[in-house]
Formats: C-alpha cells, structure tokens, sequence
C-alpha cells in the first residue's frame, strides 16, 4: 500500500491483465540495477479513501516485469481521481468481507 500525502489517498494496486505489450526501458533500475522490462498492460487499481474502499478496472499501467511496481501516466490518476470523485456513476458494486489479521 502506498500513500498520496497530497491528497490524503491510500491506495494498493493488484491484479494484472495479460493483454499486455512488452518493451524494454533504456535505462537500469535503481533498484536492482538491471536493465527493466516494462509491460503495458491494463490493471485493476483499489484504493481506499474516506473509509471507503473503490476498485477501478481496466486501468492502462507500465509494469515492471522483474519488480511488479506499477507506473501511471499523469492524465491516468487524473481520470481515477475524477471517477472516486463521483463524476461517473459505478458499473456495479461488490460486497467484500474484512478479516482482522490478529
């Protein structure tokens, strides 16, 4: 889970899509210091905000093969902030059980 300290948003990303195009970025992971593969490839982007929890489908990512971390163009997080804003209706609703971990 990552958090937004602008905007106050917690968010956690999961669940790829396998329609997905790869290509290599020019340039070496921080990180692992190996040269990235990068899929582009739609996600299913959750987030949680205000006590509320939103799952957004089908969410154009850049995923790195060897890490998993998920890159969003700018005009991405703008268009899934004005969706939990409420500027579209939902497709559906889902009921999800929580567990306590302890």
């Amino acid at each position: 889970m990552a958090v937004d300290a602008r905007k106050g948003l917690h968010y956690t990303v999961a669940i790829m899509d396998f329609n997905e195009r790869i290509f290599n970025l020019n340039e070496y992971s921080e990180v692992t210091g190996m040269k990235e593969t990068m899929l582009e490839t739609q996600v299913t982007y959750i987030l949680e905000n205000g006590g509320k929890s939103y799952m957004i489908e089908h969410v154009p990512a850049r995923v790195c093969r060897e890490t998993g971390e998920q890159f969003f163009s700018p005009e991405t997080v703008e268009h899934i902030q004005s969706l939990i804003k409420g500027e579209k209706r939902p497709v559906r609703f889902i009921e999800t059980p929580v567990y306590e971990y302890a």
